[in-house]
């Protein structure tokens, strides 16, 4: 059996740049799964993808399946012969679709006794017979929300298909890919080399491009735009300003890429630079430049895909381009500003939020009254947590959203800037939607986080009120991450809000709109459940999790210190006893069919084992009670594991004496709402 590389490469119309990488990944992830399920051997695949073309190399692929020995299963040997030991039709009927006689069958001892089997010599296929179907199953699989037809064909795919090669070593393996003929022909860059490229195997593959002017390897190219952008950046005298995401669809834009530096007229700096920066980037997938200090340039960098005898010819006809681009955002903003933020509430009341549940100045209205009650709590002026809520949706109407609606919030503080309003209450416009995604930096001024936790809990509450709530991967009002915000906002600015009594605030404001009576309850198990999600993702191991979230902590900083402190804890060597102790110490006490006394009486105390215990439960009671610090808390529990395990070791919990058993089983119940205090130590236990 001998190993080459395989080749395969599907040519076609220009793909969505914004998908290009996670379908060049999934062919690889599809075409890797396929070789596997048919036990084909190889060492790696490599992918590649350009705006034209997905590829993938599988290197030192078998050209052939490995033969193997089928072992197939006929009836029970009882049933296969008559008392005389000659065979019945079963034995007969299963020999024959073995292709035997019944003498050449084999006797085999299963679970489910002694059966008639046949071991069948399989010849593996050749790669030749298996790879047609390989390729077009991974095709089939790749994530293409709509797929197309094109001429008069049946097949479809993400864009129309005009070519495919497929080479094994260095034979060309035939087949129909979406409907095309295999071959080892290519075409390099639709305007430099648009000639045809024949491949001899796949060890030209890359380098046989390249001298096509195709960058086909996706993070080199990648990689080239980002230097090419900065080394035209640092010509200016700045810093080029490269989001992942617009890089990753620019590397997807080009084959070959080129960075070229362009001008805007001065006047335009007068735009706040987020307008002028959302219009390049969007529109025209430009990058922008900062000097040092920080201030926007009125340059751009584009990533032309061609290499031009007159590279100023492309530069002029971008500044054409972005100029009236330019001037629109210039316009909105100058036509924004003639009217004052607080008259687009009226706006507002024609905008639906949910049908349910008003319109988005029904839900500003209830968010202004969330952020004046909770503003005491954050050191925030009542009155502008007030007029912030009131005003925090209002530039969701204004031209400038309408064209960019990534800078809602952003204008509605620049706008509130231009009126006049309080500072703090301007800033709170940009912050009540921090965080933006995880990771993202969250809201610093008092009254941005009363905005933004009075949002996040306002929609919270009414989408489950009105009975919507997630399930599965469906979550359309992002309601997951609503609640991550919440937390975040909560527990890293370390502000301590009652999550129930945010909650109730929350829907009394709906008045007799919901119609989920469950709401309050829902809405709290669900934010302790992202508790559980945040907590997994930065790493806190879920046994620490379960034994704080069993104790259901309302404050979201409560829930934090006492994780914090079961952290702690676990790094004690008296842990892993103390959790096995308090397991046992559950166990018993669940056991118990007979009420138990709430105080321990010395009198009867008998052993010196629990006499010493009970003394250090009361005194740990009274000192544990002056203790603020739930670390501290456990820190001082650590200390008893002595006494507990010299405890179990002497002393018999379920004494006949009636009394003195309820009595032990009283001194346990103490120690359990000792560490019960701070966590559930029990779940500790793997």
């Amino acid at each position: 059996m001998s190993k080459q590389d395989l080749l395969f490469e599907l040519g076609t119309e220009e793909l969505p740049p914004k998908a290009l990488k996670a379908l060049s990944d999934a062919l690889a992830t599809n075409i890797k799964a396929n070789l596997e399920a048919n036990d084909l051997e190889f060492t790696k695949i490599e992918n590649f993808a350009t705006p034209r073309r997905l590829a993938v190399i599988v290197r030192e692929l078998s050209s052939s399946q490995p033969d193997k020995n089928v072992e197939r299963l006929g009836p029970a040997v009882a049933a296969a012969y008559d008392a005389d030991g000659n065979a019945k039709p079963a034995a007969i009927g299963f020999a024959k679709s073995c292709g035997v006689e019944v003498e050449q069958l084999q006797k085999i001892e299963t679970d489910k006794g002694e059966r008639l089997g046949f071991t069948i010599a399989q010849k593996g296929k050749a790669l030749s017979e298996l790879v047609e179907d390989i390729i077009n199953g991974a095709l089939k699989k790749l994530p293409i929300p709509k797929a197309m037809r094109w001429g008069d064909r049946n097949e479809q795919f993400i864009r129309p298909v005009h070519w495919a090669v497929l080479i094994y070593g260095n034979e060309v393996l035939k087949a129909s890919v979406v409907g095309v003929e295999t071959n080892n022909s290519s075409l390099g860059h639709r305007f430099m080399a648009p000639e045809a490229i024949t491949f001899n195997s796949a060890s030209d593959y890359v380098e046989k491009l390249e001298s096509s002017k195709v960058i086909v390897d996706y993070n080199k190219r990648k990689a080239m735009v980002k230097s090419q952008v900065e080394a035209e950046a640092a010509k200016l005298g700045g810093a080029a300003q490269i989001s992942e995401s617009l890089l990753d669809e620019v590397s997807s834009l080009v084959e070959w890429p080129v960075a070229l530096t362009g001008r805007f007229d001065d006047e335009f700096l007068a735009v706040p630079s987020e307008c002028l920066i959302s219009s390049m980037a969007e529109h025209q997938k430009y990058f922008h430049v900062l000097d040092k200090e920080g201030n926007l340039l009125p340059n751009f960098i584009t990533v032309a895909n061609i290499e031009s005898s007159n590279p100023q010819s492309i530069i002029g006809g971008n500044e054409k381009v972005i100029r009236p681009r330019l001037a629109d955002a210039k316009f909105f903003f100058e036509t924004d500003k003639k009217v004052k933020l607080e008259s687009h509430q009226e706006h507002l009341k024609k905008v639906v939020f949910q049908k349910d549940l008003g319109s988005v100045q029904d839900k500003a209205e209830r968010i202004a009254k969330i952020a004046k009650a909770i503003a005491p709590k954050l050191g925030a002026d009542e009155a502008q947590a007030e007029r912030a809520g009131l005003l925090s949706k209002c530039d969701l109407t204004t031209n400038m959203v309408g064209e960019f609606d990534k800078l809602q919030g952003i204008m509605g503080t620049y706008y509130a800037e231009h009126d006049g309003e309080n500072e703090n209450v301007a800033v709170a416009m940009t912050e009540q939607y921090l965080p933006k995604f995880s990771g993202d930096k969250l809201a610093k001024n008092p009254v941005g986080q009363a905005v933004a936790i009075a949002d996040r809990i306002d929609t919270l509450v009414g989408i489950f009120g009105i009975g919507q709530i997630p399930k599965g991967s469906k979550d359309p009002f992002a309601l997951r991450r609503s609640a991550i915000g919440l937390i975040r906002t909560l527990v890293e600015n370390n502000i301590s809000i009652d999550l129930k009594d945010l909650i109730n605030i929350a829907t009394n404001n709906f008045g007799n709109k919901l119609s989920n009576k469950d709401v309050e309850n829902n809405v709290f198990e669900f934010v302790l459940e992202r508790f559980k999600a945040w907590y997994l993702e930065a790493g806190v191991d879920a046994n620490t999790i379960n034994a704080v979230l069993a104790l259901k902590p309302t404050t979201p900083t409560d829930f934090d210190s006492r994780i914090k402190a079961v952290q702690f804890f676990q790094t004690l060597q008296e842990a892993e006893s103390l959790s096995a102790a308090n397991k046992r110490v559950k166990n018993i006490l669940a056991k118990a069919d007979i009420e138990i006394p709430n105080e321990i009486e010395s009198a009867l105390l008998i052993e010196d084992e629990e006499k010493s215990l009970a003394d250090k439960i009361e005194s740990s009671s009274l000192g544990m009670s002056k203790m603020e610090s739930y670390q501290d808390k456990l820190a001082h529990l650590a200390s008893l594991r002595d006494d507990v395990d010299a405890f179990f070791d002497k002393v018999m919990v379920n004494a006949e004496d009636t009394k003195i058993k309820l009595n032990r089983l009283a001194m346990l119940k103490k120690l359990q709402s000792l560490f019960g205090s701070v966590a559930d130590i029990s779940l500790l236990q793997n």
